[in-house]
């Protein structure tokens, strides 16, 4: 549990080197790609992490390897948290969108946008401004983590 919040923690700190540094000097639709797969990659251990919790907890009996099912579980697991259930959905969200087909528009200048197609024909725009609401949303879901984690401790 412990080791999935610390590499959450350390992938937070890439996003944030990414974020402030590195999309600040190229402005590329690479950049925001990158941003993107490591909050995936930082909530992923979130989730790891909260439900080894559970397991420990015994609420759960075992934690999947698979995204999907480690979302779907999460659900099941923390059904009246409906502050998780909404980060969960960002992620799938966020999956989608790395996942997508996408175009580029402005690169090399302050309004770089990553335009990806989703769903059933969806387009979503990322520019800088809403890859800093999803950085300023993961920073969120981490604490959130950390004090569902922490209340182990406390019981104690």
């Amino acid at each position: 549990m412990k080791e999935a919040y610390d590499l959450a923690i350390q992938e937070l700190k890439r996003v944030d080197h990414l974020f402030w540094v590195s999309l600040k000097y190229t402005r590329t639709v690479d950049v925001i790609k990158h941003v993107i797969d490591r909050i995936i990659s930082c909530m992923g251990y979130g989730f790891e992490s909260m439900l080894k919790y559970a397991k420990e907890k015994k609420l759960v009996t075992h934690v999947p390897e698979n995204a999907g099912l480690r979302c779907e579980l999460l659900k099941k697991t923390f059904p009246d948290n409906a502050e998780l259930l909404e980060y969960v959905n960002f992620y799938v969200l966020l999956r989608k969108l790395s996942k997508a087909e996408y175009t580029k528009r402005e690169e090399f200048r302050r309004h770089v946008t990553m335009i990806a197609t989703i769903d059933k024909g969806e387009i979503v725009h990322v520019d800088i401004d809403i890859l800093k609401e999803y950085y300023e949303k993961t920073k969120s879901f981490i604490r959130l983590v950390k004090k569902i984690i922490n209340e182990e401790k406390e019981d104690q």
